[in-house]
């Protein structure tokens, strides 16, 4: 037993060292993407994907690699990811791995950014034509908003700071500048701004509690898996979901404060006689309309971004409460009630500070034609 032992522990320090190193070290594979464009379509066929009834076409493609180290380098890949013409460019990924095994290239993305460019473009030059000053106002402040997110939101996140923290203050920073760059520095700016910001907390609130009764773990899609792995568990994905529910209701909250806060100057500018009471009622009567819009505006573009995963709950014949109990959906019906609950209170809020800060008359003002007004109203509103 003891010469045997001898001759394991023997062996066990010779062969590492007999070994060469190429041979003891593992590489990882190395991935690089870069442009390429297809020279000749060598082979195209249709196939059957492996375990599945499903037919695709599957193709063997010369290309010529663009930009990188392997710049003119022309290799031969098998393709079976999406339809290649002659001519046509996309990104290819290649793969380099240690001795054994031999470089490897496939086809990752077509390239779209010259679509994504013309649009951009487009959308631009729309603004810029018809938007005039507020339309480049308009764009400063998208721009500025980004730059919030890009190097605030984010790098707070990935460092490990309280996701619903930030994405509440970035929230607030962004209604900031979006407000009184694209609207200026005045009254009726302010009061919408005091509005959302307010909403913003109260909207927060409800989510937290939504959230957690709810047991939302944040992990609803592929991405934050992915996520969760590259920072190790560093990221707190419950208020991860919570900031994306701040975030993704801004857009329309600013269009419903603005709106009432504008409302409330306008019937303050043309009926001056008008109290308070009266220029709150009906600037309310004026955001119902505007709630039911967004509200829909709002369920609507959630499903419509939805569409395949609903298409496919609805293939498997699952029962509707269990199919509305996975966690994809019941974060999608938590994220649109709680963003639909915040454009309902935003109407109210914004519009009881816009009437105390903008109009400064408390008399109860010529009740005899208000009522007539009232009663003018009402008849139109019937008819309506």
């Amino acid at each position: 037993m003891k010469k045997a032992f001898l001759f394991v522990l023997l062996l066990g320090v010779i062969i590492p060292h007999a070994i060469p190193v190429s041979a003891q070290e593992i590489v990882p594979a190395k991935q690089t993407t870069v442009k390429a464009q297809v020279l000749e379509v060598l082979k195209q066929e249709v196939k059957q994907v492996p375990g599945t009834d499903v037919s695709d076409n599957y193709q063997t493609v010369k290309v010529k690699i663009l930009e990188g180290d392997e710049k003119g380098k022309v290799v031969t890949v098998d393709n079976d990811f999406l339809s290649l013409k002659v001519g046509e460019v996309f990104y290819l990924m290649h793969t380099t791995g240690d001795m054994d095994y031999p470089d490897t290239y496939a086809v990752m993305e077509p390239y779209r950014l010259p679509a994504v460019y013309f649009f951009v473009g487009l959308f631009v030059l729309c603004v810029l034509i018809f938007g005039g000053i507020q339309g480049i106002r308009g764009l400063v402040s998208l721009a500025g908003s980004f730059l919030l997110i890009l190097y605030v939101l984010l790098p707070g996140i990935i460092h490990g700071y309280s996701a619903l923290a930030l994405s509440i203050g970035v929230s607030s920073l962004i209604i900031i500048l979006g407000s009184y760059v694209t609207h200026g520095f005045n009254r009726t700016t302010t009061s919408a701004v005091i509005g959302m910001i307010i909403t913003i907390m109260f909207t927060g609130a409800l989510a937290y509690v939504a959230v957690h009764s709810s047991r939302l773990s944040g992990f609803n899609s592929e991405e934050t898996v992915y996520l969760n792995l590259d920072t190790r568990g560093a990221i707190d994905f419950v208020g991860l979901l919570l900031g994306g529910i701040m975030i993704g209701l801004l857009g329309v909250l600013y269009d419903v404060a603005i709106g009432q806060a504008i409302s409330v100057e306008e019937l303050h500018n043309v009926g001056p006689h008008l109290p308070r009471s009266v220029i709150y009622k009906r600037a309310i009567r004026m955001g119902r309309e505007h709630i039911g819009a967004l509200v829909n505006t709002l369920a609507i573009a959630y499903v419509g971004a939805s569409l395949p995963l609903l298409l496919l709950f609805y293939s498997n014949n699952a029962g509707f409460a269990q199919t509305l109990n996975r966690e994809i959906f019941s974060t999608e019906v938590i994220r649109i009630m709680i963003g639909s609950i915040g454009l309902v209170l935003a109407v109210p809020i914004t519009t009881f500070i816009s009437t105390t800060m903008l109009i400064r008359n408390k008399k109860k003002g010529d009740m005899e034609t208000i009522e007539r007004e009232e009663k003018a109203l009402e008849h139109v509103g019937h008819h309506h």
